[in-house]
């Protein structure tokens, strides 16, 4: 590592490389229109990592997503509250004429927060439709598909993580880095099918 990397100096949500780093209306339209996310839980020293379909309301500044009644997700968010969320995503592998500059096109956004179990029916309703307005825009509850029932609320686990804080960054160049000590790279490894 670094020497001069320390989280004593740069907290653990802000970025090592300010060039990168997006403001706060770039991360929220990104948590807008990313499609997976990666839930970070915890039991005692433990990580997991899930993947989900999530949904952002920046009215409340929470990011909701359901799972099955049961499971070790519910488990690490009753047992330990602090979570993370990553969603990313990525463009082309980059090319260049040296092993250290092969680079790769991506944008990500991280939130920091506490989790929590929805329980109130309502709430659940309304995060569960907003899941489904994200994901599938032109349909209509009654008209496309069936309401949601009280048995099928019954039946899902829904959560809420209330952001504390976050980041984002991205790097998205044309091209990679191009040394001159080294005979450069021809336009054939710049076509979209290498």
């Amino acid at each position: 590592m670094p020497k001069d990397f320390s989280f004593n100096v740069t907290p653990p949500n802000k970025l090592q490389r300010a060039e990168y780093a997006c403001d706060d209306d770039w991360i929220r339209n990104f948590f807008l229109q990313a499609e997976v996310g990666h839930v970070a839980t915890s039991w005692d020293e433990q990580p997991f990592i899930t993947p989900i379909l999530f949904w952002y309301d920046p009215q409340h500044h929470e990011i909701y997503f359901h799972t099955n009644i049961t499971g070790r997700l519910r488990a690490n968010i009753e047992r330990q509250d602090k979570v993370c969320i990553e969603a990313s995503r990525v463009g082309h592998a980059l090319p260049a004429n040296t092993a250290l500059e092969f680079a790769l096109q991506y944008e990500s956004a991280v939130a920091f927060g506490r989790g929590r179990l929805i329980s109130d029916d309502d709430e659940k309703r309304r995060t569960l439709y907003g899941l489904i307005e994200k994901y599938f825009p032109k349909m209509t509850a009654g008209v496309h598909y069936r309401p949601i029932t009280d048995q099928e609320l019954k039946r899902t686990a829904v959560y809420a993580i209330a952001i504390e804080s976050w980041s984002g960054k991205r790097n998205w160049p044309a091209r990679a880095k191009q040394l001159p000590d080294w005979p450069p790279l021809g336009d054939e490894w710049f076509e979209e099918d290498n």
